[in-house]
């Protein structure tokens, strides 16, 4: 089965710093691209960022989030990190992570969308205080 699992969610003041992962199995990791949805109360989910796979080597940022977040992957672990420092209040939401495939939609600004989305897991909660 494939499985998407999110997590390092929590509370944290304004300015701080998280980590969150995405640990998955079941499918060739490898192979996918691998993105960060966000979503806060009442509001749409919104992209914040995506890697592709690292033969091809491609990252996107949303702007609300470029130079403060960073996402990486760690093939040997299946794994992908959204390193988020200096964060705001506006940043609070459930984060969600998602596998879609390169061959069918790009890591870009016009690729990364989710109707896109192969997989996707379960959330984690981000609270930013201020």
């Amino acid at each position: 089965d494939v499985q998407l699992q999110a997590s390092g969610g929590g509370l944290v003041q304004a300015g701080g710093s998280l980590r969150l992962s995405c640990a998955a199995s079941g499918f060739t990791f490898s192979d996918y691209n691998i993105g960060w949805f966000r979503q806060a109360s009442g509001a749409a989910r919104d992209r914040v960022s995506c890697i592709s796979p690292s033969a091809i080597g491609i990252s996107y940022y949303a702007d609300s989030v470029n130079g403060r977040f960073t996402i990486s992957r760690d093939n040997a672990k299946n794994t992908v990190n959204l390193q988020m420092n200096s964060l705001k209040p506006e940043d609070t939401a459930v984060y969600y992570c998602a596998a879609f495939r390169p061959s069918e939609y790009a890591c870009s600004g016009y690729g990364f969308i989710e109707r896109g989305m192969d997989y996707w897991g379960k959330g984690t909660l981000v609270t930013v205080s201020s």
